[in-house]
């Protein structure tokens, strides 16, 4: 006998249990509407047992399927979460990486108001590393200047300034120069690059304060105080033969890399020496209009300009090794060498005439492994017996002079005009007659006192009657 339910949930549970058609008939038999334990009708009590049955079998399908659906909602909810903290991740990622990228930006920003840490494609590899040889630079008694800062400072500018006047730039809308040509006093011309006054401040301070500082040989008298043609003349003076070298496009030979190794081996770290190369170099350029906008377009690699104030001076310490080898290989042979630019004297006397061959030989030699070139075509041997012996411009016979027939031709310049004045004349190839008569007496002044005073007097005179046009500067 089952037990009765003791309450209305007991109830519910049992008819939850056993299904509504079989709680029915249990309750049926206990209240003796079908007698227990006697054979029951087969048509609904088969039928309600089999739909208990089923009710029981569905109850348990129910409850796993609310148990796999329950799963499911987990998992669900899971992979929301999953998506929310991911994207709240993603989301803390972006705003650091964009805190970083500002911090990144602002210290770049400072970092550009405090150093120079590019200067052009090609040129900037060695900004970073700022190490100079403090020990060299104190031998040559220069200024310890390292850091960009350091330079910037010294040279009483500021670093944007000298960041304006070291870039390198293939294509540029400012050029820090103006280029103008030339006559050559042997035909042809020169191109001459003068810088602007901020660049030509910059490039005077390096001469006065570094370049000046460092000792040169002393077959070396061009661009050098206490030095001139003179000097360079007078070791030739009454020799029997002189031969005369003439390195080929001196200053454009001299290339970047060359002048910031040259800063290099003083002591100066690779920054500064990068910089000062930048700051004392310059390429070919043309000139390009395009939509009335002027461009400068580089048509070869930096090099030294001719009319920079540094670049005499640059090629000067250059040529210290050159000017050693070429002075001890004379010195073997019986010769006597100097150097004024790109102008190499040698000359000799009795039995070192034997040696002229070798002179030739080996000087080209050297002259080449030392990265120039000789210009065959200003190529000169020249005999005392033969003609006057010239050394950049100074006849060297007997003793420094000026060769008369140039002296009869200056004055009979001078006369004319004296008398006719200065339209229509010429002296050399300038087109400014009065500078130019005005630099020859000056010449003639530095060989020959006496009679350079004469010539000097007369152009002032001329100057003080007709003027004088003022001649192209670096200023221009």
């Amino acid at each position: 006998m089952i037990d009765q339910p003791r309450s209305r949930n007991e109830l519910y549970a049992r008819i939850r249990d056993y299904g509504r058609e079989e709680f029915i008939l249990e309750e049926m038999i206990r209240y003796g509407f079908w007698p227990e334990g006697e054979e029951m009708p087969q048509d609904p009590a088969d039928e309600i047992q089999c739909r208990g049955e089923l009710e029981q079998k569905l109850r348990k399908l129910r409850q796993e399927n609310a148990h796999l659906f329950s799963q499911k909602k987990l998992r669900q909810e899971a992979y929301k979460e999953r998506l929310t903290e991911s994207r709240r991740k993603q989301q803390e990622t972006k705003e650091r990486q964009e805190r970083e990228r500002q911090e990144r930006a602002k210290a770049w920003l400072e970092q550009k108001e405090n150093n120079i840490i590019y200067l052009g494609e090609g040129v900037s590899g060695g900004l970073n590393n700022i190490e100079g040889n403090i020990f060299r630079l104190e031998t040559y008694n220069l200024p310890i200047l390292n850091t960009p800062q350091d330079i910037a400072t010294t040279m009483d500018i500021t670093l944007g300034e000298l960041r304006f006047l070291a870039f390198s730039r293939p294509t540029s809308t400012v050029s820090h120069y103006i280029r103008f040509k030339i006559p050559k006093k042997t035909g042809g011309e020169r191109q001459i690059s003068a810088p602007m006054p901020r660049l030509k401040n910059v490039q005077t301070w390096i001469l006065d304060n570094i370049l000046c500082n460092v000792p040169l040989h002393k077959a070396a008298h061009g661009f050098r105080a206490g030095h001139s043609i003179l000097t360079n003349a007078e070791p030739h003076v009454a020799k029997d033969v002189i031969i005369n070298f003439d390195l080929k496009n001196f200053f454009p030979s001299i290339s970047y890399k060359r002048v910031k190794g040259l800063f290099f081996s003083l002591g100066y770290s690779e920054a500064a020496a990068t910089i000062f190369a930048l700051l004392c170099t310059e390429p070919d350029v043309v000139e390009v209009e395009l939509d009335s906008q002027t461009y400068y377009v580089a048509q070869s690699d930096r090099h030294l300009p001719q009319g920079s104030p540094a670049s005499p001076a640059i090629t000067n310490i250059m040529c210290r090794r050159l000017d050693k080898r070429l002075s001890q290989m004379t010195a073997e042979l019986g010769f006597v060498y100097t150097r004024y630019a790109d102008d190499l004297t040698f000359s000799g006397s009795g039995d070192s005439l034997r040696h002229i061959c070798n002179i030739l030989r080996r000087t080209e030699s050297i002259i080449n492994h030392e990265g120039f070139t000789v210009n065959k075509e200003k190529t000169r041997i020249i005999r005392r017996k033969s003609s006057q012996l010239e050394v950049t411009g100074v006849v060297v016979n007997e003793f420094p002079t000026i060769s008369r027939k140039e002296l009869k031709k200056f004055r009979a310049t001078l006369y004319q005009i004296e008398k006719d004045g200065p339209q229509g004349k010429r002296w050399g190839n300038d087109d400014d007659v009065i500078a130019a008569i005005e630099g020859f007496a000056n010449f003639v002044g530095m060989i020959n006192q006496e009679k350079g005073g004469e010539l000097v007097r007369r152009v002032k005179q001329i100057k003080q009657k007709y003027g004088g046009r003022k001649r192209r500067s670096a200023t221009m």
